[in-house]
């Protein structure tokens, strides 16, 4: 027996429960036979199986995804917008459904926010048909009195989509599917193994809703495989990808200098100056690192206090911390749900041995939480004493952890803030205006928040990586990913003859 990312490899499966990947009108189990056993990690239950896909069964999507594209060109704005719309209507029809199946497969509770995701996927896709109807391009003033010369908006042709599995339904949705469809973009998508079933049930959504065949393709299995298939293949024109920031830089490598669309890890720090209100301060701290249990790329991963309300935030953060409720996935008392994986819950693991041992001392939490259903389940944790070498610093938990920074000087917070070369989101907490903004102007981060949460952003925002960083490249977010997704071309016309 075999794993893959910690999934079990399985020659047989009750086809049931199976799931499949479509590839051009087909929907099917591809040439492997091969399949990925997936197992709840809110309650330990058999879920379901996923396709162990083949890089010939890619070869196979990205030559659908060529077939289709001029047919997905071909339509205008308003029919693409209409197609979005369905889309969204389609998802709302189904949304206990596939709530039901992201909260069993994820481990996202129910209640609590595996509804708002599968809201989240519909808003993603009515927001990208919306706006492109309004994405106006421009005519430029020229100097010869004959000529005139205008831009406009194409798509670029047949995209990589790689997804992660913290976000399964909103994420694709959001970022790259509702906007690829209203560009105009044929694409071939690999979703995260271990959120690859409800792949399968969104794009069930995308064909009831009328997407023609071959414009969104599914390809499942293992990343290294079929995800670097469709990165490498000259089928495919430009990449789009969420994860990490390794996998990032050898996505972008293996690309081959397409065009690169990528939001990779975050760890920018939230700053809290000594005249922040600890008590709401705290409050959206913690809503920024245990919502998702942790796992959104711009969780507040580290918090820099100043010395004069360090011990009363920390304080404040081990009551809030005390409020959070796991447990049944379904029960709607339960507010945080489990780590997606053994290999994420083991990378917490580590990062908090190695903070211990550097001396942190952990507040409240600390560990897996016991007589859960799954050893996923991890406790909210506050940890002081953080120094700036230790992994909770450096590098991107992903996990329900609050690690604090005390600092007592201004240049003190500033090299703090620069001892990770992460740079995707940040913080600010102050009553000083003048402060919020000299912070948020020499942060080097993609987006910061003033007196808010990390993670806190609307689909229409532009966020991504600062440049510099290794957190990405270009832009997610309304207009902003349409541009990302589309050619500029411009036309001169000579009226002279």
């Amino acid at each position: 027996m075999r794993t893959i990312k910690g999934l079990t490899v399985a020659t047989h499966c009750d086809s049931a429960m199976a799931g499949r990947m479509r590839i051009g009108a087909d929907w099917e189990t591809g040439t492997s036979g091969e399949f990925l056993e997936i197992m709840s990690p809110a309650t330990g239950e058999r879920v379901g199986y996923v396709p162990l896909a083949t890089r010939e069964d890619a070869r196979r999507a990205v030559a659908a995804a060529q077939a289709a594209r001029e047919r997905i060109a071909g339509l205008s704005v308003w029919e693409r917008s209409r197609l979005c719309g369905a889309v969204a209507d389609v998802i709302d029809s189904r949304r206990e459904e596939l709530a039901r199946l992201l909260c069993l497969e994820q481990g996202k509770p129910y209640h609590a926010e595996a509804l708002g995701e599968v809201a989240a996927a519909a808003t993603g896709f009515r927001v990208a048909g919306e706006q492109i109807k309004w994405l106006e391009s421009a005519s430029f003033p020229v100097e010869d009195r004959n000529k005139r010369a205008f831009s406009f908006l194409q798509p670029k042709g047949v995209f990589a989509v790689i997804t992660p599995w913290n976000f399964p339904m909103a994420l694709p949705s959001i970022y790259y599917l509702g906007p690829g469809l209203a560009t105009g973009n044929a694409m071939v998508w690999v979703p995260a193994p271990t959120t690859s079933l409800v792949a399968t049930k969104l794009t069930e959504c995308l064909e009831a809703a009328g997407v023609p065949d071959g414009v969104v393709n599914l390809v499942t299995g293992d990343g290294p495989v079929v995800g670097d298939e469709i990165v490498a293949s000259p089928g495919t024109d430009a990449i789009a990808f969420t994860g990490s920031s390794e996998t990032g830089q050898a996505i972008a490598t293996r690309g081959a200098g397409k065009p690169l669309l990528l939001e990779l890890g975050g760890n920018g720090p939230t700053i809290v100056l000594e005249d922040a209100d600890p008590r709401i301060t705290a409050e959206r701290i913690a809503a920024g690192c245990f919502t998702n249990a942790g796992q959104i790329c711009t969780s507040t991963e580290r918090i820099l206090a100043h010395a004069a309300i360090h011990d009363a935030l920390v304080e404040e953060l081990v009551r809030v911390a005390g409020k959070i409720r796991m447990g049944d996935a379904f029960d709607a008392a339960t507010t945080m749900g489990p780590l997606n994986n053994a290999p994420s819950a083991a990378k917490v693991d580590q990062h908090l041995a190695d903070a211990v041992a550097r001396g942190a001392k952990v507040m409240t939490g600390g560990g897996r939480a016991a007589n859960l259903a799954t050893p996923l389940h991890y406790q909210p944790t506050v940890v002081t004493s953080v120094t700036t070498d230790s992994l909770l610093n450096k590098e991107e938990t992903f996990g329900p952890v609050a690690p604090v920074l005390r600092f007592e000087t201004e240049d003190e917070a500033r090299r703090l803030a620069l001892s990770s070369r992460l740079g995707l989101s940040a913080s600010i907490f102050t009553a000083t205006i003048r402060h919020a903004f000299r912070w948020a102007e020499w942060l080097k981060v993609g987006i910061v928040n003033i007196n808010e949460m990390c993670p806190y952003w609307e689909m229409h925002i532009p966020a991504g990586g600062a440049a510099g960083t290794r957190s990405g490249l270009g832009r997610t977010g309304g207009r902003h990913t349409l541009l990302e997704m589309s050619d500029l071309k411009t036309v001169t016309i000579d009226i002279s003859r």
